[in-house]
C-alpha cells in the first residue's frame, strides 16, 4: 500500500491512508487477531460472513430490479 505526500502535507497523507486501510479490511483483522481464534470459531465466522454477503448482494440485486422497496434515505439537513 502507498500514498503520496504532496506539498508536504502529512496529515492529508495520513488520512488517504488510513482511508485505504479502511477499504481493505485491515483495521478488522487486526482487531481479529488481537486474541486466538479457536479453528472451530473461525468456520462459523466465516460463514456467517459468507451468508451476510450473499444475502446482502441478493437484496441489492433485488432492489436493482425493483421488487423491493430501496431503503429511505435520510435528509442532510440538520
Amino acid at each position: 500500500m502507498q500514498v503520496l505526500v504532496r506539498d508536504n502535507n502529512v496529515e492529508q497523507a495520513i488520512r488517504a491512508l488510513k482511508r485505504k486501510m479502511q477499504r481493505e479490511g485491515l483495521f478488522r483483522e487486526l482487531k481479529q487477531r488481537r486474541a486466538y481464534e479457536k479453528p472451530s470459531e473461525r468456520r462459523i465466522r466465516e460463514k456467517a460472513q459468507a451468508i451476510s454477503r450473499y444475502r446482502k448482494a441478493a437484496r441489492k440485486k433485488m432492489q436493482r430490479e425493483g421488487l423491493v422497496a430501496a431503503p429511505k434515505r435520510r435528509s442532510s439537513a440538520r
